[in-house]
């Protein structure tokens, strides 16, 4: 069973979700602040965590930094609907994606299999060694994409779990411009809303994380109102 929890001072909508989502087969424990929240992730292995960004003790956004300290677990955010200002720092400090709230219990999982569904396991890494090390290379770049793992000019790169498909994605049409709503569908496992930047903001932090060609360009390029490419050389 995959395992989830679930942070938000908010006992009667905690419970709900906590019951919808056991009902859906996942292992599910709660906390009901920042505080314990963040100890739990260090202490235990979840396979993602369901975070709201108003809380008591320690918001959300300073229970993000501290899990992200110790941990690239993914993290959905639970924010304010047309709150943008919260949903663009969860997603700069490295939130994976945000849902508003009010939302649905069914909305939720349907973003958590999401992000799960493009999580390749260890478990499956470790039954298909044979292919554990087939990597993707585009100029500095290194992906191997059955470990996740990142390197740029030789050297790891640590990503977030939807900066990881992203990237990958880009790699696989290197040379070529990837819309925006590919990206989201894709990556996200949603549709590219309205005004939704997440895109951008996911890119942009692991454009931070790479480095630059030896011209002095970004690996990564926007296409005006196209999308995004990832340069070969």
């Amino acid at each position: 069973m995959q395992k989830v929890l679930l942070i938000d001072d908010d006992v009667e909508l905690l419970e709900m979700l906590k019951e919808y989502l056991e009902q859906e087969s996942f292992d599910v424990q709660v906390a009901h602040d920042g505080v314990a929240g963040a100890q739990m992730v260090l202490q235990q292995s979840f396979d993602i965590v369901v975070l709201d960004v108003m809380m008591p003790k320690l918001n959300g956004i300073e229970t993000l930094k501290a899990i992200r300290h110790h941990s690239n677990v993914p993290v959905i955010m639970l924010t304010a609907k047309g709150d943008n200002t919260d949903r663009i720092i969860g997603l700069e400090l490295g939130a994976d994606d945000y849902v508003p709230k009010p939302s649905s219990p069914r909305e939720i999982v349907a973003r958590i299999r999401a992000i799960l569904r493009r999580v390749k396991p260890w478990d499956d890494v470790l039954e298909n060694i044979g292919t554990a090390n087939v990597k993707m290379s585009v100029g500095a770049l290194t992906i191997w994409p059955a470990q996740r793992l990142v390197e740029w000019d030789s050297q790891p790169v640590t990503l977030t779990s939807t900066e990881f498909n992203l990237l990958e994605i880009l790699a696989k049409h290197a040379g070529q411009v990837v819309t925006k709503q590919d990206l989201s569908q894709l990556a996200l496992g949603r549709p590219l809303a309205r005004f939704d930047r997440s895109i951008d903001v996911h890119l942009s932090s692991v454009r931070h994380k790479l480095g630059l060609l030896p011209d002095g360009r970004q690996c990564i390029q926007t296409v005006f109102r196209l999308g995004y490419q990832l340069l070969k050389d």
